[in-house]
């Protein structure tokens, strides 16, 4: 066994895809402290500055000495506490949805609930650049399962009209891809789903928080309804800095879910502290919105110079703005000269992205400032000119 482990370790090394672990010293935050050093860092999802928040830190503190540290059992057990109820009737307000469920995790969250809704003789459309929790619920649903070009609504709509008349068939899109960055063109497909008689699945969990007037995330953005956007799934642990997931829908669907959801049923609760944060993080959104344009203008201010300065910034108007390197010895000599310059910026490579377009995944934050960004900028023009 171990050596037929040490050759697939050995390949990886010799593809330049082999990853490690950075061990942290610090909370998050602009800076961290990572295996003993002080980097300035582009590549953590807590886009609103909220994981190290004071606010956050209290609640889950209060509440740790009031319901202990664990969650003790599944929620159908004796898991659910009024602090997650509590959690899960606020974000339903906010995403304007009848009901919401919590999960433990963004990748159970998926899996949980594509696996419910559907299965043998049953149609699944997925674009090409889903996260890898979808494309997995996908495969292990049963269904018939499609992948469609990226964004391309005119191969999705050649694929639905293909579709045999029987069974469910579900839509499935990032909202945020969270490697490039960009937006799915969530009104054309709640179009398309709506023309042919689909469900419409959106993973928002780079978008929750950040997006929309509220932080409501891609769905007020693009001012989209329940019967628009039947199946809405957010994180917990990105934009709102805490951990955690989240379903938001319809009451059939949620008590679907409750009843068939796999993942949801047989894990364990998130521990009460984590569903105090949590709300902490939620009542911050409306105290502080300051946070989310800030963000948006460290967007625009990091895009017009990566522009003017003629660096390989792809096509994003969100906090995650790649730079297309194409291949990965490139990409990650790159990530080392940033760090050795004192910035830390992760190389993203296959099987994470498409061979060939290797990259550097830039992430800001409200937490940063212009000053950072103009440090992060001129560590780029050096590093790439040697």
């Amino acid at each position: 066994m171990n050596e037929v482990l040490q050759r697939r370790l050995a390949e990886r090394r010799h593809q330049s895809r082999y990853r490690r672990r950075r061990v942290l010293e610090s909370a998050q935050g602009p800076r961290l402290q990572v295996d003993g050093r002080d980097l300035l860092q582009f590549c953590s999802n807590d886009y609103l500055g909220l994981a190290n928040h004071p606010k956050l830190i209290a609640a889950m503190q209060d509440t740790a000495a009031q319901f202990g540290v664990g969650g003790g059992a599944s929620h159908l057990v004796c898991g659910h506490s009024e602090l997650h109820h509590q959690l899960e009737e606020r974000l339903a307000k906010i995403t304007g949805r009848e009901r919401a469920l919590l999960f433990s995790t963004g990748y159970m969250a998926n899996l949980g609930t594509v696996t419910a809704l559907m299965g043998k003789g049953d149609h699944i459309l997925e674009d090409r650049l889903n996260h890898a929790s979808l494309l997995d619920a996908g495969l292990l649903s049963g269904a018939r399962f499609q992948r469609f070009q990226h964004n391309d609504m005119a191969d999705l709509e050649r694929r639905l009209q293909k579709l045999p008349a029987d069974g469910n068939r579900l839509i499935v899109v990032d909202a945020v891809f969270s490697m490039d960055g960009d937006m799915a063109p969530l009104p054309a497909l709640a179009a398309l789903a709506h023309k042919y008689d689909a469900w419409l699945m959106a993973d928002d969990a780079h978008g929750f928080g950040v997006l929309g007037e509220n932080g409501a995330g891609s769905a007020e953005f693009f001012d989209l309804d329940q019967q628009q956007l039947p199946v809405l799934m957010g994180t917990l642990g990105k934009g709102l800095g805490s951990f955690g997931a989240f379903v938001a829908g319809s009451d059939e669907l949620i008590e679907s879910l409750i009843q068939f959801a796999r993942p949801y049923i047989y894990t364990t609760a998130m521990p009460p502290a984590v569903a105090a944060a949590t709300i902490a993080a939620l009542d911050l959104l409306v105290d502080e919105p300051w946070r989310r344009s800030h963000l948006q203008e460290l967007i625009r201010y990091f895009r017009d110079k990566a522009i003017a300065l003629a660096l390989p910034v792809m096509a994003s108007n969100t906090a995650i703005q790649p730079l297309l390197i194409g291949d990965e010895i490139a990409a990650m000599a790159l990530s080392s000269a940033l760090e050795q310059r004192g910035i830390l910026v992760s190389a993203i490579r296959p099987p994470t992205v498409p061979v060939g377009s290797s990259r550097l995944r830039i992430t800001l934050s409200a937490g940063h400032s212009k000053a950072d960004i103009d440090c992060l900028l001129a560590a780029l023009v050096e590093a790439l000119a040697i």
